[in-house]
């Protein structure tokens, strides 16, 4: 099955959504990617949003979150086994390394991130600074014509 397909038409009426392309890209090429750990993506209202990621035995030292270049990474390395040996019956609880990455939008920021009943809840907000609002542009109330205005100083 052929998945290549043109954006072109929709970048005819746009101006600067160029990363848009690279973002579609990116997502066929990572198709095949590990579900593991499940998370949920959530929305908190129309500027808050929280990921939360299933760390069923993993401490807060087992993880790794970091933020570069518009990109969330959350990591997680393997284990080490403790001393004291465990001989298991039946492991039912994943404890494998995993690397999640979340491309964030323009001025989402990570807030906090906590570590609860086994769930790794992370907060981010969307702050968008004031010069980046959008404002309303005066209209010149002048008309415009052909005639150049007479200099201070000419007579006309």
């Amino acid at each position: 099955m052929n998945t290549a397909f043109s954006l072109a038409p929709l970048f005819r009426h746009s101006v600067g959504f160029d990363r848009f392309n690279d973002l579609f890209e990116s997502t066929l090429r990572n198709e095949s990617s590990s579900t593991y750990p499940p998370y949920n993506v959530e929305k908190h209202g129309n500027d808050r949003y929280r990921i939360v990621i299933a760390a069923a035995g993993l401490t807060e030292g087992d993880l790794e979150l970091e933020v570069e270049r518009g990109v969330l990474t959350v990591k997680s390395s393997r284990r080490e086994k403790s001393a004291d040996s465990v001989t298991y019956l039946h492991q039912g609880i994943a404890q494998r390394a995993f690397k999640l990455s979340f491309r964030l939008a323009d001025y989402i920021e990570v807030k906090g991130a906590g570590l609860q009943n086994g769930l790794l809840n992370i907060d981010l907000v969307r702050e968008v600074p004031e010069e980046a609002k959008p404002k309303r542009i005066a209209i010149n109330g002048q008309s415009r014509t052909d005639e150049k205005p007479a200099l201070e100083g000419q007579v006309a």
